[in-house]
């Protein structure tokens, strides 16, 4: 698949869980309409829900982190969310910032970002903004904010190069970011690679770690560090749906592995 073709996929999938949490209020794509095929995008997923600021109605189960754990915000910070979906991680930091600060959340996905925008309208925060955008292409001012997070997000970006060169743009001199995502240890399969649905569940669009944190490296942060680091157990009947069961046994014989990390780095 080309890049834009991907992000088409990534645009088609989340605009139906937007839509079917706005509808039906489920939090999983694969609740009980069954719109999904085969992946169910929550097994990734951290319990917010004894975060301060958590707001239930805008979290769709569709992180693989706390990125806001490891971020350092304080009272006053400019924040941007990047792939912010129904709002969660803006609320959490929302609550972190106070009145003093600012939260902007940026979604690829129109149906998220009014997702997004009613659940905020209903918490009445005046500073929390939602905003359309192509994390490749941010249409946001250079040096605007003093914490960058996402969760689960960046893994979906064709071009984590760009990702990560506008992170850095956006970010105040002295800035940070703190990313919880997807990366991978050994080679997938083939068939797990190349499968647009598994790629719009944040496997497939995983790279290696090294090469994940190589790329933060050389987009100009320091200190890079990682904070948690946690296997993701891909239910075998999901796995067995792109490789042999022989293939499978080698595949956790050799300890390939897909891992969830909260990394941060400094500008």
């Amino acid at each position: 698949m080309k890049p834009n073709d991907l992000k088409l996929v990534v645009q088609q999938k989340y605009s139906e869980i937007a839509s079917q949490s706005k509808h039906q209020n489920e939090t999983s794509c694969c609740g009980a309409t069954g719109c999904c095929t085969s992946v169910d995008y929550t097994i990734f997923s951290d319990d917010y829900s004894d975060q301060k600021g958590y707001n239930k109605d805008a979290d769709l189960g569709l992180g693989c982190g706390l990125p806001t754990e490891f971020a350092g915000i304080k009272e006053g910070h400019h924040v941007l969310d990047l792939g912010s979906g129904a709002g969660n991680d803006c609320f959490v930091a929302r609550a972190l910032v106070g009145e003093s600060g600012k939260v902007v959340g940026l979604d690829f996905t129109e149906v998220m970002v009014d997702l997004a925008i009613e659940n905020n309208t209903k918490l009445g925060y005046t500073n929390v903004e939602f905003v359309r955008g192509d994390i490749e292409e941010m249409p946001l001012q250079d040096h605007s904010f003093d914490v960058v997070i996402s969760n689960c997000v960046l893994n979906l970006v064709p071009d984590k190069q760009k990702a990560f060169s506008e992170i850095h743009r956006v970010l105040n001199q002295n800035g940070h970011f703190c990313v919880s995502d997807v990366v991978i240890i050994g080679e997938l399969p083939d068939k797990l690679k190349q499968d647009a649905e598994m790629y719009a569940g944040c496997v497939s669009g995983a790279i290696q770690k090294d090469e994940y944190l190589d790329i933060i490296r050389q987009m100009g942060f320091s200190e890079v560090t990682i904070h948690k680091e946690k296997e993701i157990q891909i239910p075998n009947p999901i796995m067995l749906n792109y490789m042999t069961l022989d293939e499978l046994r080698k595949f956790k014989k050799d300890k390939i592995g897909i891992f969830s990390i909260t990394v941060t780095g400094k500008k």
